[in-house]
């Protein structure tokens, strides 16, 4: 028996392996197969060119064994094995793949997928092992060598007895402790989770043994063993499209996903480049029930050579996509030494270039192609696809605001800007909107009221951040939006507005002492022809609307803003002869008391409290009462 040191600075540097470069102790499993599914490849492509080791891929299997008695965790292969000079090269050098040597010294292997890069992957065994038995024979080799280490002492090298090539590795799993129970790692489902999630789609069989429990003729309990594979192998996107069925899609996206319904739709894709990647994409039929919250992680699950690497890649989604669920499987991307997270960004950058355009291309084609279920879509996601344009301040709207949809007031219908813009009227230059609470609160102010008898198509906002999406926009197709309710919401002939103009001045004194009784309410009082029927309502000036100061004051802080308003009377209203009427005879009280209720009205339509309801409550008997 040769006992030896690693290497290198072996407690220190091992240390570091166990202790920092991996997070989640879990993927040792992970590592351990992706080594052995590598040794398989190896004697699979030597046997290519070496017709004297008749090696078939079929009888090619890596091997699960526990004993929860020994508190043993076992795993096998039958491939390419290691001479006692590479298990001391390979597993006493820490950072020396043999794997990467391997295609290296082989022409043939240059197309293999061989997950190994840095010769590290073999400790992580220790996160969970106090000692490695790794016992091998090499196809080049009539002796069979065993290694064994605590991950601190060194190690130690002797001949073994094993007959077959192959390698096997045994942990002796460490004690449980108050924080950290290692029998997890000796039950079967346990194994079985660990191989789903991360190495369902290694190429070759994952086998173990599963206990079956059956009864005599004497009713007496007998227990047998049968082979269970534990992995699916080939990767559902890497079968031939025409093959899979829709259904298949569905259960797998209820399987990875943990999703009652249906998905929305399904897209998978090939592309090819300077990094190279298939994806598998889902839309949801229905929102988390924590999309909206900071508790939900977006992100897509990567896959490097069916290993997966990363549950939620985080960069390969934009926010305003964060709904898509999915997976993308790339032998380009550099790894970082652990395997769990990456090496070079523009790498992932292209990946995540080529995923945003196809979202956006399938999302063009479920609006064109299937408008209702498109509508149902944007019932749960619009909003997400707003915030896109918001977050960045106007720069991503070229990418998103066809993929908007707002209501019309004609027929109620969902419309895009771009089914505006077809209907609008002969040298329109705005695009009109109107906000609130419901479409039913919208269709009733007296703003809109005109603007639609005039024969304007308005969009309906009821979502509270739209006017703010609108507002970064600033324009679409050339034509500038507007606010039913903006101050610059003029649709009077230039006659008209001259005589309404004149009429403002002939009144200024009237309005100028109404407006002493509101104070800094409102930043001025006139006659509009923005009315048909009702007698008042407040219009905005400046860039906050009054529909955006309920939003603001509604967040959670101590900052409020007040949007700065006018109040516009109807010229056309009988109300105004009595208000003039009053100001002939200096009634101010009586002139007081009808402007407060007539504000108190125009707030109470734009859906604003009142600061003293008690107030305009008595004014209003008092007012009746006469």
């Amino acid at each position: 028996m040769k006992k030896k040191q690693f290497k290198a600075e072996s407690k220190k540097l091992l240390d570091m392996m166990i202790n920092s470069i991996y997070t989640n102790r879990e993927i040792f499993l992970r590592e351990l197969i992706s080594n052995a599914s590598d040794a398989l490849d190896k004697i699979y492509y030597n046997s290519l060119t070496n017709d004297a080791l008749n090696i078939k891929k079929e009888e090619l299997e890596i091997r699960i064994e526990i004993d929860k008695k020994a508190r043993t965790l076992t795993i096998c292969d039958n491939g390419i094995g290691m001479t006692e000079e590479e298990l001391e090269n390979n597993l006493g050098t820490i950072a020396r793949s043999g794997s990467e040597l391997f295609k290296e010294n082989n022409e043939t292997s240059k197309d293999m997928q061989i997950i190994g890069q840095f010769g590290v992957g073999f400790y992580s065994a220790f996160m969970v092992a106090k000692n490695v038995v790794v016992t091998s024979k090499s196809i080049d080799s009539d002796k069979s060598y065993k290694w064994e280490s605590t991950g601190t002492d060194g190690f130690s090298i002797m001949e073994s007895d094993k007959k077959d090539n192959g390698t096997k590795i045994v942990l002796y799993l460490k004690d449980n402790t108050e924080e950290e129970n290692y029998d997890e790692f000796l039950e079967n489902y346990t194994i079985e989770r660990l191989i789903k999630k991360y190495s369902d789609y290694i190429t070759y069989p994952i086998m173990m043994k599963e206990e079956k429990c059956e009864k005599d003729k004497e009713d007496k309990e007998i227990k047998t063993y049968e082979d269970k594979t534990l992995n699916s192998r080939i990767p559902i996107w890497k079968k031939e499209k025409q093959k899979v069925k829709e259904e298949e899609y569905q259960d797998f996206y209820a399987d990875k996903f943990y999703d009652y319904e249906k998905p929305l739709r399904t897209f998978r894709s090939v592309v090819e480049g300077k990094c190279s990647f298939t994806s598998l994409l889902f839309i949801p039929s229905h929102a988390p029930y924590d999309y909206y919250t900071k508790e939900y992680e977006k992100g897509l699950q990567l896959y490097s050579k069916g290993v997966l690497i990363m549950e939620k890649c985080s960069d390969l989604l934009p926010d305003y996509y964060s709904f898509v669920k999915g997976l993308v499987d790339s032998e380009d991307i550099s790894l970082n030494i652990s395997r769990e997270t990456l090496q070079e960004n523009h790498q992932i950058e292209l990946i995540a270039k080529g995923i945003e355009n196809k979202i956006k291309k399938e999302l063009e084609t479920m609006l064109k192609e299937e408008r209702e279920q498109y509508e149902k879509f944007f019932k749960d996601f619009g909003t997400q696809l707003k915030y896109g344009i918001y977050n960045s301040y106007g720069m991503k709207k070229e990418d998103l605001q066809d993929l908007l949809l707002y209501t019309s007031s004609k027929e109620k219908k969902m419309i895009t800007l771009k089914e505006y813009i077809a209907n609008c009227m002969e040298k329109q230059d705005t695009i009109y909107y109107a906000c609130g609470e419901t479409i039913d609160k919208i269709d009733n102010l007296p703003q809109v009221e005109t603007v639609k008898e005039k024969g304007y198509e308005i969009l309906y906002l009821t979502d509270y951040m739209d006017e703010f999406v609108l507002k970064v926009m600033q324009e679409y197709d050339k034509k500038k939006f507007l606010n039913v309710s903006d101050e610059n919401t003029n649709l009077d002939s230039e006659e008209e507005k001259e005589a309404l103009k004149k009429s403002n001045e002939e009144n200024k004194k009237l309005f100028d002492k109404m407006q002493e009784f509101v104070k800094e309410n409102v930043s001025g009082i006139q006659f509009t022809h923005r009315l048909k029927n009702h007698p008042v309502c407040l219009t905005s000036k400046g860039n906050i609307s009054v529909e955006m100061e309920k939003v603001m004051n509604a967040m959670p802080t101590n900052e409020k803003v007040k949007a700065e308003v006018i109040l516009e009377i109807n010229e056309n209203h009988k109300i105004i002869k009595k208000l003039q009427d009053l100001f002939s005879k200096n009634d101010l009280e009586e002139l007081e008391k009808y402007t407060k209720i007539l504000y108190a009205q125009a707030r109470l339509i734009e859906g604003l409290s009142l600061e003293n309801p008690t107030e305009i409550s008595n004014l209003i008997c008092e007012v009746l009462a006469k």
